[in-house]
């Protein structure tokens, strides 16, 4: 990279970040006094969009169509933080989030995903991811619409991880469908590693609809997560890098 490319690519990288904190600190404001849900979930979607169009990232988005009208799971690869801002700013505000708990101590966005209904499992300790799943399968079972990243991770090389069943088993428990989303080109704009991201484009694809078909509710999640796994994978074209024995179908 020579001397001009450098520094545009820090000058670019550097109104980014200032951008995303001149944003950030408002949201995080106005989700601490507007009332009611819905309409924190309005200024954060509101924030997001305006984020990622400002910063030249305006997601290309295909396949709403395919949402259901009422409760459903979108599933989506992870490949940079990128993709939650960019879920938020494509989704319904109907959907409520499932994020990793690391993710509470992150500052303004940990208190803003609290204030918009997020809920956050623990991947570490075994009894209080149950107790976090058992919240997730009882907003499942009120019918609201979760969204998350079954992976729970991301690298900078692409490749898909194992998915974790937590949604899955919400679905199929809850009767509802499952729809397997792909986020292309924020690993390159924002991998992980890099401190500052470049100027890139986002495209969001919502593939298909899943039902839950299998009467047993667990044979109906199994199915489910590999079936979502398989789409996704096909679609991206990246390595699977879950080798288990249910993890290559």
């Amino acid at each position: 990279m020579n001397l001009s490319r450098k520094v545009l690519h820090l000058a670019y990288g550097a109104y980014c970040w200032v951008l995303f904190f001149a944003l950030g600190i408002p949201c995080f404001l106005l989700t601490l006094v507007v009332p009611g849900l819905t309409a924190r979930r309005h200024v954060t979607q509101a924030t997001a969009r305006s984020f990622l169009a400002l910063a030249g990232w305006r997601p290309r988005v295909s396949g709403l169509e395919v949402l259901p009208s009422g409760a459903c799971v979108v599933v989506a690869n992870h490949a940079s933080y990128l993709d939650g801002i960019v879920l938020h700013a494509v989704l319904p505000v109907r959907f409520a989030f499932i994020i990793k708990k690391e993710m509470v101590s992150v500052p303004l966005a940990g208190f803003v995903l609290k204030r918009v209904g997020s809920e956050f499992v623990d991947r570490v300790n075994r009894h209080r991811a149950a107790a976090d799943v058992k919240r997730v399968l009882s907003r499942a079972a009120r019918g609201e619409a979760l969204a998350c990243f079954p992976e729970g991770t991301f690298a900078a090389h692409p490749g898909v991880h194992k998915f974790h069943a937590g949604a899955f088993v919400a679905a199929a428990r809850s009767g509802l469908d499952v729809v397997p989303t792909v986020i292309l080109g924020t690993r390159d704009i924002l991998p992980d590693g890099r401190k500052l991201p470049r100027p890139g484009r986002i495209d969001v694809e919502l593939l298909t609809c899943l039902p839950v078909t299998a009467t047993d509710e667990r044979d109906a999640a199994v199915n489910l997560r590999l079936e979502a796994r398989r789409i996704i994978l096909e679609r991206l074209g990246e390595p699977d890098l879950d080798t288990g024995p249910r993890g290559r179908h």
